[in-house]
C-alpha cells in the first residue's frame, strides 16, 4: 500500500472577488449621494398644500340581513325598510363605491330580499353581493 509522500495544500479563501463587490458598493453609494446633493441645491421652491389629514381606507361592505320573519338589520343594527334606503344613501355620499352585501334567510319570503335590493338600488348601490351556502355543506343551525 503506497504511503502519502507530500502534504496535501490547505484551502484558501479567495477574498478578491468579494473586495471588489465592496468597492463597487462603495463607488455606487458615493455617487449617487453626490447626485442627491445636487439635487437639493437646485434653485427651485416646491409648493406647500395644508395637511389635510390621512386618507381613509374603503370601508369594509355593509352586510344587511333578511331574517325569516321579515325584520332587517344593517351591520347588526335594527333598521326599517326607510332607515335602510336612508343610511345606505348616506353612506355612499361618502363613499362612490360602497359594497353591500345581502344575506337572506333561506326559509324566508323572497319579497323582502327583493324590498331591499330596490332599497339599495333607490340608495344608488351598485357593488352587491347575495351571500349563498353550497349545497354540500350541512348546516348545523336549526
Amino acid at each position: 500500500m503506497p504511503l502519502k509522500t507530500h502534504l496535501d495544500e490547505q484551502p484558501t479563501l479567495n477574498l478578491t472577488p468579494m473586495i471588489d463587490i465592496v468597492f463597487l458598493l462603495i463607488i455606487f453609494f458615493m455617487v449617487g449621494t453626490k447626485f442627491s446633493e445636487l439635487e437639493r441645491k437646485i434653485g427651485l421652491e416646491v409648493p406647500s398644500v395644508a395637511d389635510s389629514g390621512t386618507l381613509t381606507a374603503a370601508p369594509a361592505r355593509r352586510v344587511v340581513n333578511v331574517y325569516r320573519d321579515g325584520t332587517l338589520t344593517l351591520d347588526r343594527e335594527s333598521v326599517t325598510l326607510a332607515q335602510l334606503t336612508e343610511k345606505l344613501a348616506s353612506a355612499h355620499r361618502q363613499y362612490n363605491d360602497l359594497g353591500v352585501l345581502i344575506r337572506g334567510d333561506a326559509t324566508g319570503q323572497f319579497q323582502r330580499v327583493a324590498e331591499v335590493l330596490n332599497a339599495c338600488k333607490q340608495a344608488g348601490i351598485s357593488e352587491l353581493g347575495i351571500s349563498v351556502r353550497l349545497a354540500s355543506q350541512k348546516s348545523t343551525r336549526r
